[in-house]
């Protein structure tokens, strides 16, 4: 299937590749590869490529072991493979990209795969909170480009926020919406603004719980257990903080308190911690120790 009637058919493209294989770079591959597609992973350089490769493959390892696939091991893996060249990219129908929440890092790597894509093919970016439409601008193609936001754990996850740029085809939004349907999760469309709508949300009411175990109100444990036992959220703002990382969060709530004002200024202890590489659970210590 070409990359054009892919995206009008609103199929799961046959061949994806993912820029980065980090935690969620590795899960969105994974979330690709078991729902079918052929897919690459693109990273800086061969050992953080074999690491990617690793990640993938014990994700797979649990997929088989829930009973989740019906392919073996070897079939799965098969369509599946890890680079440190741009040109694998070349016969992707989709690239999603996954580094990093820095600007110009986002920009030179979505104009590096652009480069090598087909002209049909789409181009999508994982960023949590970054301006789509202004990504967009960067690009030779941005009608062929949105946002495809995908949350972490991916594996356990059920979402994805599709953001559509100001410039994004009209075409993509019901095409992503068969995208993620194929890949066993609900869509939520949303117009690129500050944040989106999750983050925006999210980040919010984590700032404030940081907040209050600054001021004294109440433990991190106890700030938590009142929004999972008082209004059903799964895990708590303070332990969800410290999974997505205390950087990643601190970096969002910088460019929210920039773009929408004083509200979404991070609290000083968010500021240090992030210094003294209380990360959360990558780091082994956050506001819970892991």
């Amino acid at each position: 299937m070409s990359a054009s009637n892919s995206i009008a058919s609103g199929q799961l493209p046959q061949n994806s590749g993912v820029l980065g294989g980090g935690r969620m770079g590795a899960g969105i591959a994974h979330a690709l590869l078991i729902s079918g597609s052929t897919v690459v992973v693109v990273e800086r350089d061969e050992a953080s490529a074999q690491a990617a490769y690793e990640r993938v493959s014990e994700s797979v390892d649990k997929s088989i072991a829930r009973a989740v696939v019906s392919e073996s091991k070897d079939q799965l893996m098969q369509r599946f493979s890890v680079s440190t060249d741009y040109a694998q990219f070349a016969t992707a129908q989709l690239v999603i990209e996954a580094v990093p929440e820095i600007w110009e890092l986002k920009v030179s790597s979505l104009q590096a795969v652009e480069k090598v894509l087909d002209p049909n093919a789409v181009l999508a970016s994982n960023t949590s909170s970054l301006s789509v439409s202004g990504l967009a601008k960067e690009l030779v193609r941005p009608g062929k480009f949105l946002g495809l936001h995908f949350f972490n754990p991916v594996p356990a996850s059920t979402l994805i926020e599709v953001v559509i740029g100001e410039q994004t085809d009209e075409n993509l939004v019901e095409a992503s919406r068969g995208w993620v349907q194929a890949l066993g999760k609900t869509a939520v469309v949303v117009n690129d603004a500050p944040g989106f709508a999750s983050s925006r949300l999210g980040v919010a009411i984590a700032l404030e719980a940081m907040r209050m175990v600054e001021e004294g109100v109440a433990s991190a444990e106890d700030i938590d257990n009142a929004m999972v036992l008082g209004y059903k959220h799964p895990t708590g703002p303070l332990k969800t903080t410290d999974i997505v990382g205390l950087d990643v969060r601190l970096g969002i709530a910088e460019y929210l308190h920039e773009t929408l004002g004083d509200r979404f200024a991070p609290p000083q202890i968010l500021k240090d911690m992030v210094a003294q590489g209380k990360l959360g659970r990558k780091s082994g210590q956050g506001f819970y120790s892991w």
